[in-house]
């Protein structure tokens, strides 16, 4: 076939890959942030409501479950939920738009993926990584979920891409492109650090073969690095401020090899069999992981004699280990961390497909191939990326939605409202009130507010948020905490007291919600001199999933 047709078909199966991954991404997009990540979902989307209600600095990212506030929180750089009160403002407030910014961005890393696999490999494995990247379950919710992971994935691959053919072809002015594009991915969400080992190594790899792997062209290249890891640094040092110096003193994110130790990392395996449970249930599955090893039990196809880098794959996934190393404990807790994994997964799995389709040796193009390619792209789609999108996109969060709802119809623009969702500590109920207020317990610094008080601190904490001015109590009827026990049946005293102290307004099969009356005289004595807000200090993780 002339060289021109087989451009055009190239383009055409790239075409239908994104295609595939705009319909796996786009499927159920206006659903409410109710899913497996509703906890992570809901702050973040608070966010964007808050760059368009109160302030648009993006330095001072702001929650709206702390009370009347401010409520500025360390954050990684919100260039998802940025852009998402960007288009609030131009088309009003919809729940669906920080997905569909997630989507777009993810569009453009299945294509990005494509394009930098077939610098470094070849054409044929760019369409096998950029298929099994557009239907692996992880990716695909992770890129429609408003989390600011999607951004990170997708900038980071650009850079990478663009690093690699300045890399081949000296176009100096991609090397600038490159250092922006990728010091933005790694800004949109820390766990972009991984790129740099393969970037490493394809500078080395590709210059030495072409011999200009010299003093020179390292100069050139350095400053670049030096000054994309002093934005880096700069800004994370800068989130790290002002959560350790706004109140409520919370910056996302714990659980890293720093905080805890090296003893308890080990005795809990670094969490490998939770991270392994996450792998094959959902993220990737079985035979995804199944084609990923394939793949590694042979050499990678790229040719260094033609200005390749066969091992960039590899680079990648071991950067993405020395993160996991570094921060295990807080990756396994917020899995949406383990996307910068979906990169060397994919390629790899797509390195298995290639392989297990010319087992026979067959010509490309033979009907044996393509019925091969047909039935293990099924069991693929089939047995992991359906069962595996099914699992977290369950309404898990239902409950805490419909609490919010209701808290919206009943509630005045000003009015504090409290809510307790179906699972405690998230704020998914205050996000869809529209108001501003607390999760119950008060969240924030490094208190533990996923597990459920005893009645009388439970008491203490309603009647301080009382005289906080909070106008609204709800709780969802399956609340439940941490360690499983259930707010209805565990603060049994805290519902007699609230029965005595406030109206209840609405009682039904989901949930209950009073409105409170001003604080009784009682409470205005020694037991308001109790503090609810959190401590100063760092970070506290957001506990990321719900019970699936």
């Amino acid at each position: 076939m002339p060289e021109s047709g087989i451009g055009q078909r190239n383009s055409a199966v790239l075409a239908g890959i994104l295609v595939l991954a705009a319909l796996f991404r786009l499927h159920d997009v206006q659903q409410p942030l109710i899913d497996a990540f509703s906890w992570r979902q809901a702050s973040t989307a608070m966010m964007a409501d808050n760059f368009l209600a109160r302030s648009w600095n993006i330095f001072f990212p702001e929650v709206s479950w702390t009370g009347p506030g401010p409520a500025y929180q360390g954050r990684e750089l919100q260039i998802i939920s940025y852009i998402t009160a960007l288009l609030y403002a131009l088309f009003g407030w919809h729940d669906w738009l920080g997905r569909l910014v997630a989507i777009g961005f993810g569009l453009w890393g299945v294509f990005a993926l494509h394009r930098l696999i077939n610098r470094v490999w070849d054409t044929a494995h760019a369409h096998a990584g950029a298929f099994l990247l557009a239907i692996m379950p992880g990716a695909v919710f992770i890129d429609q979920s408003f989390l600011p992971d999607p951004a990170m994935l997708s900038l980071v691959l650009t850079g990478a891409w663009l690093y690699v053919v300045y890399l081949q072809e000296d176009r100096h002015g991609l090397l600038v492109l490159a250092g922006v594009i990728t010091t933005l991915g790694v800004l949109a969400k820390l766990p972009g650090i991984a790129v740099v080992v393969p970037m490493t190594y394809a500078t080395f790899s590709i210059l030495e073969v072409r011999g200009k792997l010299n003093p020179r062209r390292i100069l050139q290249i350095v400053p670049v690095a030096l000054i994309a890891g002093a934005l880096i640094l700069g800004y994370y040092r800068w989130a790290i401020y002002v959560g350790t110096n706004f109140p409520p003193y919370h910056v996302a994110g714990s659980g890293y090899l720093w905080d805890d130790g090296l003893s308890k990392f080990f005795s809990h395996a670094f969490y490998l069999p939770a991270a392994w449970k996450i792998a094959s249930n959902w993220l990737f599955t079985l035979p995804v992981l199944m084609l990923a090893a394939i793949a590694l039990l042979v050499t990678p196809p790229g040719d260094p004699a033609r200005h390749k880098a066969p091992w960039f794959f590899h680079l990648w996934f071991a950067g993405a280990v020395l993160v996991y190393f570094f921060a295990a404990r807080e990756i396994k807790t917020n899995p949406w961390n383990f996307h910068i994994f979906s990169v060397p997964v994919s390629v790899m799995a797509g390195r298995g497909l290639f392989l297990l389709t010319a087992i026979d040796g067959r010509a490309p193009g033979s009907p044996w191939r393509w019925l091969r390619l047909t039935a293990i792209a099924a069991v693929v789609i089939v047995g992991g990326s359906i069962p595996g999108l099914q699992l977290m996109k369950t309404p898990y969060a239902q409950s805490g939605h419909k609490l919010g709802v209701q808290l919206s119809s009943l509630s005045k623009p000003g009015d504090l409202v409290i809510a307790a969702s179906a699972t405690i500590g998230d704020p998914i109920a205050i996000y869809y009130s529209r108001r501003r207020g607390w999760v119950f317990p008060p969240g924030g610094g490094m208190n533990d507010w996923s597990v459920l008080p005893d009645d009388g601190e439970a008491i203490d904490m309603l009647e301080t948020l009382r005289a906080k001015d909070a106008t609204w109590f709800g709780v969802a009827k399956n609340a439940r905490d941490s360690k499983g026990r259930k707010l209805l049946e565990y603060n049994t005293g805290l519902i007699a007291h609230l029965d005595k102290t406030a109206e209840r307004v609405i009682d039904d099969d989901t949930m209950l919600i009073y409105r409170l009356a001003p604080p009784t005289a009682f409470y205005r004595g020694d037991r308001m001199k109790r503090v609810i807000g959190p401590t100063q200090s760092s970070s506290n993780a957001e506990p990321a999933t719900q019970g699936f």
